[in-house]
C-alpha cells in the first residue's frame, strides 16, 4: 500500500464474503489485513464480510474465531476498525464487535475526510428500482423479527439462510440487471439529504468511479469491489483517495 511519509489514511473495502470454502480468497483477506498494520488510521468495512452470519453464537466456529482475531489485531496495532452490517451478515452483533475488536456502525453514517462530507453505506437501501427485496428488508431488520430468529437453534437458523440463499439466487437470475443496481434519484436524495459531496458503498459488485451533479454541487460515488475473485480497496488520505480493483468512472 502506498502513501506519503508519515501520513495515516482510511481504507474501505465491503463484500468480502468470507466463507470457509472459499480459504484462497480469505488467505488474501488475511494478507491484506496484515499489511495494514501502521500504515492506516481507520479501516472501514462496508457490510457482507461474511456470505453470511447467523449469530454471534457461531463465533465459536474456529474460522469465524480466526478473522475475528485478525481483526483484532488490526486494532490492537493502533487502527480504529469499523464495521456497517451488509444484507448477508446484519446479524453481526456487539459479541462480534468486542471479539473483533471493532465499532459497529449505523447505516448509512455520516464522516469527514480531509473536509469532505463523506456518506458511508452498504448500499442495498440505493437498490430502490427492486421492491421485492426492499420489502424483504424492512421485515427482517425488525427487532422482533431478528429476536424471533436467534432465539432458534443454531443449525436450523443455518439451514434457513442456505435455503434463502438459494431461492434468491434463483430470484435474481429472473431480474432485469438494472433492478439489481443502485437507482441515481435516491443516490442523489441521499447525498442531499445528509449534505455530502462523497458517498461510499458495495453491494453491487459493480466497482466504479461516479460524478453526480446534485443542486449545482459536484459530488463523487465510490462503488468498492467485492472479493469473489481478486478483490480491492479505496484509500483516501490528505492526497484523495487512491482505488485499488476500482475502475475509473
Amino acid at each position: 500500500m502506498s502513501g506519503s511519509p508519515g501520513e495515516l489514511s482510511a481504507v474501505f473495502v465491503s463484500d468480502v464474503h468470507l466463507c470457509p470454502s472459499r480459504m484462497e480468497m480469505a488467505q488474501g483477506f488475511l494478507e491484506f489485513l496484515e499489511n495494514l498494520s501502521g500504515e492506516v488510521q481507520s479501516l472501514y468495512i462496508l457490510g457482507d464480510l461474511f456470505e453470511y452470519w447467523a449469530g454471534d453464537d457461531d463465533l465459536g466456529d474456529p474460522f469465524n474465531a480466526r478473522i475475528a482475531g485478525a481483526l483484532r489485531a488490526v486494532s490492537d496495532q493502533g487502527a480504529a476498525v469499523y464495521l456497517l452490517h451488509g444484507n448477508r451478515d446484519f446479524l453481526l452483533g456487539p459479541n462480534f464487535a468486542r471479539a473483533a475488536g471493532c465499532v459497529l456502525l449505523p447505516d448509512p453514517t455520516v464522516i469527514r475526510m480531509q473536509g469532505v462530507a463523506t456518506l458511508l453505506t452498504h448500499g442495498d437501501t440505493l437498490c430502490t428500482e427492486d421492491a421485492d427485496y426492499q420489502a424483504f428488508r424492512v421485515t427482517v431488520r425488525q427487532p422482533a423479527w431478528r429476536q424471533t430468529f436467534l432465539a432458534r437453534p443454531l443449525a436450523e437458523r443455518k439451514a434457513e439462510i442456505e435455503a434463502l440463499r438459494r431461492r434468491s439466487e434463483t430470484e435474481k437470475s429472473r431480474k432485469p440487471q438494472q433492478i439489481m443496481d443502485v437507482y441515481p434519484a435516491a443516490v442523489e436524495a441521499a447525498l442531499r439529504q445528509h449534505g455530502c459531496t462523497r458517498i461510499i458503498h458495495g453491494h453491487t459488485h459493480r466497482p466504479a468511479r461516479h460524478a453526480h451533479n446534485v443542486d449545482g454541487r459536484s459530488c463523487e460515488r465510490w462503488v468498492l469491489p467485492d472479493w469473489y475473485r481478486s478483490g480491492g480497496f479505496l484509500r483516501c488520505g490528505q492526497g484523495g483517495c487512491e482505488a485499488v480493483g476500482i475502475k475509473p468512472g
